[in-house]
């Protein structure tokens, strides 16, 4: 599961302790699947998943991406994109870390009983998807509003779910640049490299042919109309992340991707550092991306924290928060 660092403008926990709660997710995630799929197979009921965070204390610990900022690199295990957890994960026993108090509770809804463990993920993953929107929009201070249409959005979710726990996500983010705002495409740091993404999905078997500098054409049946040349947002966002790599002697790949899963481009020649992934190529894309089972890097965290540090905050305080919701309920 690809964990989702930065979401627009949100506020994330992940820009305050990059070197923290990676590790943290993972180990969250793994225990409550853990007890879950426990009492799954134990026939207890499991109407009640809440994450409830344990009473022993524990010694402190380095976690495992804070020990890229130590003398040695550590032998991560690697991580199998299809297993929610297992033998081969971002957080060993030796790197756990100590637990911290904390304002989300994981609580699914069971609206079925699941009849197999396949189900059982299944339900578990899709509920722990709207939880991870949550996780990355909020800290212990502070909250961002999410928008209703990233619950919807099918992408993110796919990206989400099918990705190894080692990939950062970075949706759509608002940097600023020379204190402007400027919203990039989407940004996927794997442990190798960093792919831009921009979607262009409209109609349904829509053609983009790309037949000028500012526009492309868009055909759907006997339609024709205008849409704004896809890679302008690419090669923006392209420039952004060389310009503050750059400045930090962050030595990373960084590759672009036009993508249209329900769509067909039609493009003469090749572009330059740059693959069009289509409805023909997305499958085959995405399932090559998903088997990566790198170990987290050095250099793929300097990169993602430099992202971070660059990236515009619109939060509300959480008592501020709690104090209207609790005002607009008293109104109704």
């Amino acid at each position: 599961m690809a964990q989702l660092v930065k979401l627009q403008d949100y506020t994330s926990r992940y820009q305050i302790d990059l070197a923290r709660y990676p590790t943290q997710f993972v180990r969250l995630k793994k225990n409550q699947w853990d007890r879950v799929k426990h009492q799954w197979e134990q026939g207890d009921e499991v109407g009640d998943w809440q994450h409830i965070e344990e009473a022993e204390e524990e010694k402190p610990r380095f976690s495992f991406v804070r020990k890229f900022f130590t003398k040695k690199e550590p032998s991560a295990l690697e991580v199998v994109p299809e297993e929610i957890v297992g033998e081969q994960e971002l957080l060993a026993s030796e790197d756990e870390i100590p637990n911290e108090e904390t304002t989300l509770t994981f609580n699914p809804k069971i609206v079925y009983a699941p009849q197999t463990i396949k189900e059982l993920r299944q339900m578990f993953m899709n509920q722990f998807f709207h939880f991870q929107l949550k996780w990355a929009s909020s800290t212990l201070r502070e909250k961002s509003y999410v928008d209703p249409k990233f619950m919807r959005d099918s992408f993110l979710r796919t990206v989400l779910l099918r990705l190894p726990d080692t990939y950062l996500v970075f949706y759509y983010p608002i940097i600023k640049v020379k204190k402007a705002p400027i919203e990039l495409a989407i940004i996927i740091i794997t442990p190798t490299e960093c792919i831009c993404i921009n979607k262009l999905e409209q109609e349904d078997q829509a053609v983009y042919v790309a037949d000028g500098d500012r526009f492309w054409t868009k055909k759907v049946g006997k339609k024709d109309s205008k849409v704004l040349n896809p890679f302008i947002s690419l090669n923006r966002t392209e420039a952004v992340l060389e310009q503050l790599f750059d400045s930090e002697n962050i030595t990373i790949p960084i590759r672009k991707v036009l993508l249209s899963r329900n769509g067909y481009f039609d493009y003469p020649g090749t572009a330059f550092n740059t693959r069009l992934i289509d409805k023909r190529s997305y499958t085959e894309w995405f399932e090559q991306l998903a088997r990566s089972a790198s170990p987290m890097k050095h250099m793929q965290i300097r990169a993602a924290q430099r992202l971070l540090a660059q990236a515009q905050i619109t939060s509300f305080n959480r008592n501020i928060w709690q104090t209207n919701e609790e005002g607009q309920d008293g109104q109704a």
